[in-house]
């Protein structure tokens, strides 16, 4: 069993800035990728970006490319999301995931875990 705790989430103004964490504990394995998916209210759910945890492969939502960055720590099997330029679109609660195996990483229906999600919301 894996346990995922997100934080760094709140209020914001549009065009600041949030860097997310999710630290991952339980079993000691590491994954093969961490992600980040998004629910805004009414919307459906977004893949925003994801991480393969050997070699560090990256994979960004249109939505958010080059405004928001996916990293890692190995070592702590911590993934964080630094998110800048935000929009009020990009108001939802943001949830962290866990793929377990090898497979492709680009689908929210490939992870496995998910933590309880944190809260962003940008103001106009």
């Amino acid at each position: 069993q894996v346990q995922l705790v997100e934080s760094g989430g709140g209020l914001v103004q549009a065009g600041g800035s949030l860097r997310l964490s999710c630290a991952a504990s339980g079993r000691t394995f590491s994954p093969y990728a961490m992600g980040w998916l998004r629910q805004a209210p009414g919307k459906e759910r977004e893949l925003v970006s994801a991480i393969r945890w050997s070699g560090g492969s990256t994979v960004y939502a249109d939505s958010v490319k080059g405004r928001f960055t996916i990293s890692r720590d190995n070592a702590k099997n911590t993934v964080y999301l630094q998110m800048n330029s935000l929009k009020p679109e990009d108001t939802a609660v943001y949830y962290c995931g866990w793929k377990s195996y090898t497979g492709s990483y680009h689908e929210i229906g490939a992870y496995n875990y998910w933590g309880q999600g944190t809260q962003v919301t940008v103001s106009s």
